[in-house]
């Protein structure tokens, strides 16, 4: 068996052995970890037990990427950047796999239970600061943030979650009135309002909400815009936004409200050149 550092060849096959075998998962298909094992030994020589902790070492370098992981393979950090540069070629080399998560009419979304909205992440429950600065500094090399922002699909169906979720969540405290005047304002009237969703509480108050998702974990990083936060500022007792993530899997939620900086560090990624 073959022993040392991982080539390039290497990490390509066996992220493509673990990508296949997550499709069939996210597609609910069955798949067989041990038989994906077997044939990996074949095709790179490698050990039973040095594959399964590699495949662990992936599902680390996707949680980065703000990617969804096989259930099973518990994510191990301490891994090598070349292993993460490998799981962005495979994405650059199947572009479609991504947008078909998402890309294909979703059914059933208007008797959709609300989502989970749970605890927004904090100090207190991050993981250990290695393991945060390694999918930290994944995130930040390879983008995941703008990946998500670019990815129409995963926007859209985000969103669309999210106005079924407000709707039934009315309906649910007998507010059927206010439920059919929830609008999806980023669908009919275009992005330039600061907020995708115009919804209602219970009581009748404006909620108006800005929807992020991702397919990753809770602390997958996300883009907002300026526009967003001046919104956020003149809005901020009507403002929330809802962060949709493990989108693919089991969408569960949380809400951040304005002052945005009290809940996230707001780093600026780009600049706008002017003359004069």
């Amino acid at each position: 068996m073959t022993t040392g550092d991982w080539s390039d060849i290497e990490n390509d096959t066996i992220v493509a052995g673990y990508f296949s075998m997550l499709s069939d998962e996210l597609s609910g298909r069955r798949y067989n970890k041990a038989a994906q094992n077997r044939s990996l030994q074949d095709q790179i020589g490698r050990s039973r037990g040095s594959i399964e902790f590699k495949m662990c070492n992936i599902s680390a370098a996707l949680r980065g990427l703000g990617l969804p992981t096989i259930k099973g393979y518990a994510p191990r950090f301490k891994f090598q950047m070349s292993l993460a540069e490998a799981a962005a070629r495979w994405l650059a080399r199947n572009p479609e796999w991504e947008v078909a998560l998402h890309g294909k009419e979703q059914r059933g979304l208007a008797e959709a239970a609300p989502l989970f909205i749970g605890v927004a992440p904090t100090l207190r429950n991050a993981p250990p600061p290695e393991e945060l600065e390694q999918m930290q500094r994944i995130a930040r090399r390879f983008d995941a943030a703008g990946r998500d922002e670019r990815n129409r699909a995963l926007g859209y169906a985000g969103e669309e979650r999210v106005f079924h979720h407000e709707r039934a969540t009315l309906s649910q405290y007998g507010r059927n009135d206010l439920a059919a005047r929830v609008r999806w304002v980023s669908k009919d009237d275009g992005d330039g309002l600061g907020y995708d969703i115009a919804s209602f509480t219970p009581e009748g108050h404006d909620r108006l909400i800005e929807v992020k998702t991702t397919n990753g974990w809770e602390r997958t990083p996300f883009h907002i815009s300026r526009n967003e936060l001046e919104v956020a500022e003149e809005r901020r007792e009507h403002w929330h936004l809802l962060r949709v993530y493990e989108f693919a899997r089991d969408p569960k939620a949380f809400e951040l409200r304005p002052p945005l900086q009290a809940h996230v560090s707001l780093t600026a990624t780009s600049f706008q050149a002017s003359f004069g």
